[in-house]
């Protein structure tokens, strides 16, 4: 299993899309941070009454809006996990050195979840360094209490969690090209659209915390909104962790069961 496991953090740090999804991910979060610190304190925030956050809400949300951005970065991750082989049809290869299928799927399954949790670290420590900085100047305490660790903690979970929903989406569509663009047209496209007219309805609002950005938002703890005036029930960060859990766990099966019985020849 070791060298299985192996064998899948070799083929993606043997490939140049390590480094640039990495550079984009800390880049987007040294950007996010100062961006939400510099904007959320500012004077015309304050005068507009539009800034209302608790210091440690405040913390939350400049240290984790780049995630907003790495958590798409890893669920593209996630479908360039099996999504490439299948493309370069090394998947074969792959089996015939690991016959056992169930072990190659957890062995990526490893592999991301420690891939999103390395990419999530490198995010979080350049926005907290860049966020902290910020607030420090405009003087905002940087570590308001202790939910602030837990939420960074939390971040590098989220991260892995949506590599794996990525690992399911290449798996139940075998295109590489068409995956990609289906899983981060959800992401980015088709569900804050969704987001914005269930929470515009009485009955949809109960609903909308079920969807995977909801959750993360809510796992993370950070301040949002699905449009100007618009309150969405939230769970706590332990029932959206569940949820994105669920997510990834559901994902993480069914790709792995049809990989098992698929003919990849």
């Amino acid at each position: 299993m070791l060298l299985a496991i192996r064998s899948e953090f070799r083929k993606f740090f043997t490939t140049r899309m390590w480094w640039g999804m990495g550079l984009a991910i800390v880049l987007s979060g040294l950007a996010f941070a100062a961006l939400n610190g510099l904007l959320l304190t500012s004077s015309a925030m304050q005068d507009m009454g539009l800034s209302a956050l608790s210091d440690a809400e405040l913390a939350r949300t400049v240290y984790t809006g780049g995630l907003q951005v790495a958590y798409v970065l890893t669920l593209a991750i996630g479908v360039l996990m099996i999504g490439s082989e299948y493309r370069h049809k090394t998947i074969t290869g792959t089996f015939l050195a690991t016959p056992k299928r169930v072990k190659v799927m957890l062995a990526k399954v490893v592999a991301l979840l420690g891939i999103g949790a390395g990419y999530g670290a490198a995010a979080l420590v350049s926005s907290f360094a860049v966020g902290a900085i910020v607030l420090n100047v405009k003087g905002y305490p940087i570590w308001p209490d202790s939910s602030i660790g837990r939420t960074l903690l939390l971040g590098l979970l989220v991260l892995g969690l949506w590599a794996l929903i990525g690992l399911g989406i290449g798996i139940l569509i075998p295109n590489q090209i068409v995956a990609l663009f289906v899983a981060i047209g959800v992401a980015w496209i088709v569900e804050p659209l969704l987001t914005l007219l269930f929470s515009s309805q009485e009955w949809g609002r109960g609903l909308v915390r079920f969807f995977p950005s909801s959750a993360t938002t809510s796992v993370l703890g950070a301040s949002a909104q699905a449009g100007p005036g618009i309150s969405i029930p939230t769970f706590e960060w332990w029932g959206a962790a569940l949820v994105l859990i669920a997510y990834a766990a559901i994902m993480a099966v069914i790709g792995s069961a049809l990989t098992v019985r698929r003919d990849v020849t």
